[in-house]
């Protein structure tokens, strides 16, 4: 039985619905204000996934593990790295918009981001855990189809159904990644 919360119903949800920073653990937290920092750096009006993935593995040695293999996360290091430098040059100063959720949010997330924050929460919540850990928005990040998290995963070669799979059988069995 699968016990996640679908994104996309998730995915409307942002602060004014439910403070999603709340629910984070302390490690959480840490992201979040990491991918503010380099959404700031980068110019972006948003955080969006791609922000929230680069800082879960610069920070999460728990999001690395999911991964597999150093050298697949030292390839996904190394998109994300450029697109700081430049990959992201054309998301910059857009919205993140997967379509499956409205394009503007107006509170700092791009509406993918949001979404995969709260779709966290919710996956911790079925767990029974009140806060939300680096693996539990991995996987709701590695759920967003279209989002640019999954943008670079793919193109870093990551094989995301299998990704999610093992997340989500991790999950199920009470197991980290």
């Amino acid at each position: 039985m699968q016990h996640r919360m679908p994104q996309q119903q998730a995915a409307g949800r942002g602060p004014d619905d439910m403070d999603v920073e709340a629910h984070l653990s302390a490690e959480l937290t840490a992201v979040v204000a990491g991918a503010r920092r380099r959404a700031l750096r980068d110019g972006d009006r948003q955080i969006d996934t791609a922000h929230l993935l680069h800082t879960l593995l610069e920070s999460d040695p728990e999001v690395r593990a999911a991964f597999g293999s150093d050298p697949q996360v030292a390839r996904l290091l190394g998109y994300l790295v450029q697109r700081s430098i430049g990959y992201g040059l054309r998301w910059q100063g857009s919205v993140e918009d997967t379509g499956a959720v409205p394009a503007v949010t107006g509170d700092g997330w791009s509406p993918a981001a949001a979404g995969a924050m709260a779709a966290a929460h919710g996956r911790a919540a079925v767990r029974g855990d009140r806060f939300a850990d680096g693996t539990d928005l991995l996987a709701e990040l590695v759920a967003g189809a279209g989002s640019r998290a999954v943008e670079v995963l793919e193109h870093a070669g990551v094989d995301v159904p299998r990704l999610l799979a093992r997340l989500d059988g991790a999950a199920e069995r009470g197991v980290e990644a």
